[in-house]
């Protein structure tokens, strides 16, 4: 694919990953149990920018929200794996219909299509494809959080299912900026990889 290829705003969602009260907020879930990440608080704004201008080509914006299902007892399923690197989870946190599952308020607006996900892929157990597929979605551009967890998850379950996938490096963040240009480079052999403002000046 030709690095300077045009993208038909019409036929091209936005998946926007995680962007949540709970992973970002000062007052959310992370940041209570100390895990803040720093390097994700420009991406609300970043993204919401080129999320209007996407829309006004006539393109969607969905959004992935991590979801912590409660069980029996009101206390989160949290996949014994997730819980081991973050003990702090607790009740109501990442709950459906909660402020902390909501996506920020610089997101307010935007999303077309949001859907629940339990894992690090947006296509997981979702009705993601489903509804690109219906809308005429033929590429996918992928920003969010985490860029080496549901960022990279997504984006090649993006490309298994044989969208043309683009990630919007400035888009995304991770724990650590060692951790994201990696990230970032591995993609690469799956995906295009620009910026936000190149993917805007692209939109045809």
């Amino acid at each position: 694919m030709s690095g300077d290829a045009r993208i038909a705003a019409a036929k091209t969602a936005l998946v926007v990953i995680d962007l949540q009260n709970d992973f970002l907020d000062p007052k959310g879930a992370y940041a209570r149990g100390g895990d803040s990440n720093p390097a994700a608080a420009p991406l609300p704004a970043r993204v919401a920018t080129v999320a209007r201008a996407l829309k006004a080509g006539g393109g969607m914006v969905a959004a992935s929200q991590f979801t912590l299902w409660p069980g029996a007892d009101g206390g989160p399923m949290v996949s014994p794996h997730l819980l081991a690197l973050r003990p702090f989870l607790r009740k109501g946190d990442f709950a459906p219909g909660s402020w902390g599952q909501a996506n920020v308020d610089g997101l307010a607006g935007l999303v077309d299509v949001t859907v629940c996900k339990v894992a690090y892929s947006a296509f997981f157990n979702t009705q993601l494809d489903w509804v690109l597929r219906r809308a005429g979605i033929e590429t996918v551009a992928v920003c969010g959080i985490v860029t080496n967890g549901g960022v990279a998850s997504t984006v090649r379950d993006a490309h298994m299912r044989d969208y043309r996938t683009l990630v919007l490096a400035d888009g995304c963040a991770a724990f650590g900026e060692e951790r994201h240009q990696t990230s970032l480079a591995d993609m690469r052999n799956v995906a295009e990889v620009m910026d936000c403002a190149d993917f805007v000046q692209r939109l045809a």
